[in-house]
């Protein structure tokens, strides 16, 4: 078995499509509309496969998002190497996203940073 794919719903469907597609290098479908329920989505695959669908519908609430919290806390993205973690997260830093911390070796050996995306939520760089 198998996740076939997570959704994050987002305020800002074009922003969040533009965020993981420039950074993680995702690809995205031509994105899917339903007039009637106002309800938009795309779904975006990463090179290995895995897939993330982007969704937003009028009137959804964007609560906040305190740490730490319940729920779904981050996704991570493994990127590779100790260096990729480190540039993505300077390049992540310099075009003003905030760091929430890292990069760092975590106390279970994982060398990871989270970054706050545009809407709050946190992206985990890890190796």
């Amino acid at each position: 078995m198998k996740i076939e794919h997570v959704a994050l719903a987002v305020q800002d469907l074009e922003q969040a499509k533009a965020f993981f597609c420039t950074y993680l290098e995702a690809t995205s479908n031509a994105g899917y509309q339903n007039p009637v329920t106002s309800f938009r989505s795309y779904f975006l695959t990463f090179d290995d496969g895995t897939r993330l669908e982007l969704i937003h519908q009028e009137g959804q609430v964007d609560c906040k998002k305190p740490l730490p919290r319940t729920g779904y806390v981050h996704i991570a993205f493994s990127l590779g190497s100790k260096e990729k973690v480190d540039l993505l997260t300077k390049r992540l830093k310099d075009d003003g996203y905030t760091i929430f911390r890292g990069p760092r070796t975590t106390g279970d050996g994982y060398y990871e940073s989270c970054v706050v995306d545009f809407e709050g939520n946190l992206i985990e760089l890890t190796v």
